[in-house]
């Protein structure tokens, strides 16, 4: 595909690479966009309540629902017995996951029985009545209890390997060995999971679910039903935000509802409260690092070894690529020249873990930047001087070969930090921090500036694949759906986008319409960063099959060369005439031309062989790099985000107004998941931090008191993506680093930097006074 075909070439309202508001910010700011519990619900519509585990593992001995059946308003109480189909909603075809326990229970909240109601008041109390006697089991609910009772793996582990690790890692002149805790979290959408089914006739249903998946949706409700995928239309239209946790979660709460439909011939809508999707849904996987780096006087990098195990609770679910993804990203921005690095996706009886922005990313960017900063602090040096020392280099440089194999051919890095260090004041701020910290007995201050290289693609190669579906209708309006589901991130905006830029109209033309299986079949999830990617060029191939028609229709009826037709703002100029827009469609039904057309798009060159750890899984990487300011209480372990200034790689931008948001967005989420989310486990296997009197996710005014935020401008994507764009979901959740980083900077002020801090994640204010305590204690 030519550069040049995205290129602008009018002032149309509707064109790409300009700010665009988000397409339902009116109704986001003042209420009115309708979200799955505030469709008017069919007369007669039940509400579903879940009746759950209350031990972390045991077999079930015995189950009375008698209390529960005659509860008043319960209509039925479904038992795993009663699915018509097969027992199981687990997403990647293992099997492991009943939709409803039957003989065993594996984690604290685990589904048992369903009741279904008149209200969701009535369902949720009859479901607290059952009487059910267990015989309790060994339980473990964390990593380390995992490795002591030998838990099996979820999934196989995977193994990246280059060079000769084994071999080379004692050959270096330096080397440290440690471990780091890496913990997990809650998604926190503010719409908890929701799913409305409302049945067909013969083997038909149709649900609204809150889904980043329908598709998947789709095939679970079929699976429990037990019929063709063809039988079940899923749509959605919007999501109170997902994160990744709509991604598989939402199957088990559409497909009980939909059983419930189609048994009672009623409208069925199942929607858990805070407490309970808290409980009951997966997180982020929480990992443990251990770590083996071997490095020369220079702090440059020679051999890593390194161990992920990750926290994966009682079932697969997506552990697998999660735990891939961490080893991918776990060289960070830095060449590794004799690597071996080994996942441990192990079984703990929690609730599975799942996908959550940035999906294994984060935890292996973790890290690789603690080995950054075990050198800096065993080298005496800053560790910026580190980072870029081990930075990957330019193409035939030699540091150019990731540790599954794949050469990074666009690297800007170097670039990105090198404007950032500069426009940051970095090197100045440093060192009057330092002098501060010298004088000061009680506040320390830290910095860093961490960078980002994130890979852009699903590693399951058939996943990188969308379809669209766009009409224009006689009146020159257009009809816009694709595969694509949108949370809050702005995707159906982009996508109009790029319609309404092809054709040249401004983008109130352009109709933007729930996501539905129905129109757009085996859709790909939305996530993994690549909505805008995927989504935007098979509108972009639908759009342009239209274009091509009209063009053949205008050089027909007019009888001017293909050169002299030009979609102007909002008009066609044909020859010497200018023809309105919808004058000129009109024309064109009249004529019998086809304005319909489905488009289709798959990521070309990526390939992966899991089993021998090497193929090319990213079409490209996304850069960034962030510096971060803090302040903490030596006497508390209080701290502030004094500043942070970003400065990221987004490709030519789509959209900067919706980018600059979610690089916001993602940081300030990264923020909290390494300084104040902590979940926790009890001894009998209760998640304790399941409501936000107890889980705390940054407030506002926990973001950076400065904070300066830029795209990189000059950037745009060696690949020839829509627009010259980059995908930007999850690469900056990771430039959050930088605040964990300045964090340990102020720690180690207390040892006048002398000794790796090792804070773990999350840095909770208990964390940072005690790791102060004990850096005080070695003086």
């Amino acid at each position: 595909m030519d550069k040049s075909t995205f290129e602008t070439k009018s002032v149309v309202d509707g064109r790409m690479h300009v700010s665009q508001k988000h397409d339902s910010a009116h109704k986001h700011v003042t209420g009115s966009a309708e979200y799955i519990d505030d469709i008017q619900e069919p007369v007669g519509t039940l509400h579903g309540g879940l009746g759950l585990s209350d031990r972390a593992h045991a077999e079930i001995v015995s189950i009375d629902l008698s209390a529960v059946k005659a509860s008043p308003g319960v209509v039925w109480v479904m038992i795993a017995n009663d699915i018509p189909g097969f027992n199981d909603v687990a997403s990647t075809g293992q099997h492991d996951e009943p939709l409803l326990a039957v003989t065993e229970v594996q984690f604290h909240g685990q589904p048992i029985f369903a009741v279904i109601a008149e209200t969701r008041d009535q369902a949720r109390r009859a479901a607290k009545l059952a009487r059910i006697e267990y015989n309790d089991l060994p339980h473990w609910t964390d990593i380390d209890g995992a490795r002591e009772n030998d838990a099996p793996n979820v999934i196989e582990p995977m193994t990246l390997r280059r060079g000769e690790p084994e071999t080379e890692i004692g050959k270096a002149p330096l080397r440290v060995q440690g471990h780091m805790y890496i913990g997990g979290q809650e998604h926190f959408y503010l719409e908890s999971h929701i799913a409305l089914a409302i049945p067909g006739e013969d083997d038909e249903v149709t649900v609204w679910s809150s889904t980043q998946h329908p598709s998947e949706v789709q095939h679970m409700v079929a699976h429990v039903l037990g019929v063709s995928n063809n039988a079940v239309e899923v749509k959605t239209r919007r999501m109170g935000g997902g994160f990744g946790g709509k991604e598989t979660q939402g199957n088990q709460f559409a497909a009980l509802a939909a059983i419930a439909a189609k048994k009672l011939k009623r409208a069925v809508k199942f929607r858990p409260d805070r407490d309970e999707d808290m409980s009951i849904t997966g997180k982020r996987h929480d990992f443990r690092v251990d770590y083996d780096v071997a490095f020369d006087e220079e702090g440059r990098i020679h051999a890593v070894d390194a161990t992920y195990a990750a926290r994966c609770g009682f079932s697969a679910d997506l552990s697998g690529p999660v735990t891939d993804r961490a080893l991918f990203h776990a060289d960070s921005s830095y060449y590794y020249p004799h690597v071996h690095l080994t996942s441990r996706p192990l079984k703990t009886h929690t609730v599975s873990n799942t996908a959550f922005r940035g999906f294994g990313g984060p935890q292996g960017m973790v890290g690789g930047e603690r080995i950054i900063e075990e050198i800096a602090y065993a080298t005496a040096k800053d560790p910026l001087d580190i980072r870029k020392l081990n930075f990957y280099g330019q193409r035939g440089s030699g540091r150019t070969v990731t540790p599954y194999h794949q050469e990074v051919e666009d690297n800007i890095i170097a670039r990105i930090v090198e404007e950032l260090e500069t426009s940051s004041d970095y090197r100045a701020r440093r060192q009057a921090i330092i002098d501060f910290n010298a004088n000061s007995p009680v506040i320390r201050k830290g910095i860093a500036l961490t960078p980002v290289k994130f890979g852009i693609s699903f590693t399951m190669t058939a996943y990188n694949q969308a379809g669209a579906l766009v009409h224009i209708y006689s009146d020159g309006s257009i009809h816009l759906n694709h595969g694509g589901t949108e949370m809050g991130q702005g995707l159906y905006t982009k996508v109009a986008q790029v319609v309404a830029d092809t054709f040249q109209v401004d983008i109130e033309r352009v109709k933007i319409t729930a996501t539905t299986t129905g129109k757009v079949p085996n859709t790909s999830a939305t996530a993994a960063s690549s909505g805008s990617d995927l989504n935007g060029m098979a509108a972009y191939d639908a759009a342009r099959q239209i274009k091509e028609r009209l063009i053949e229709f205008a050089v027909r009826q007019w009888k001017v060369g293909r050169e002299k037709v030009e979609f102007l703002a909002n008009r066609v100029r044909i020859g010497s005439e200018i023809v309105p827009f919808d004058t000129f469609i009109r024309a064109a039904y009249y004529d019998r031309v086809q304005l319909s057309a489905a488009g289709f798009y798959k990521t070309p060159k990526i390939h992966w062989d899991r089993k021998a750890g090497r193929g090319r899984p990213f079409y490209y990487f996304a850069y960034g790099a962030a510096c971060s300011e803090v302040s903490i209480d030596t006497l508390t372990g209080e701290y502030l985000v004094d500043r942070t200034d970003i400065l990221h790689d987004v490709g030519k931008s789509l959209n900067p107004a919706i980018d600059i948001g979610q690089i916001e967005g993602g940081f300030v989420q990264g923020m909290g998941w390494l300084t104040t989310e902590e979940l926790w486990w009890d001894d009998r296997g209760r998640l304790r931090t399941h409501a936000p009197s107890t889980y705390k996710i940054p407030l506002a005014s926990d973001r950076p008191k400065v904070f300066n935020v830029k795209l990189a401008e000059w950037a745009e994507n060696a690949e020839p993506t829509i627009g010259r764009s980059k995908a930007v979901g999850e690469p900056p959740f990771m430039l959050a680093i930088s605040v964990l980083e300045a964090l340990s900077m102020a720690v180690a002020s207390v040892a006048d930097y002398s000794v790796c801090p090792r804070l773990d994640a999350p840095a909770t204010p208990e964390r940072v006074l005690m790791a102060v305590e004990r850096l005080k204690a070695m003086g």
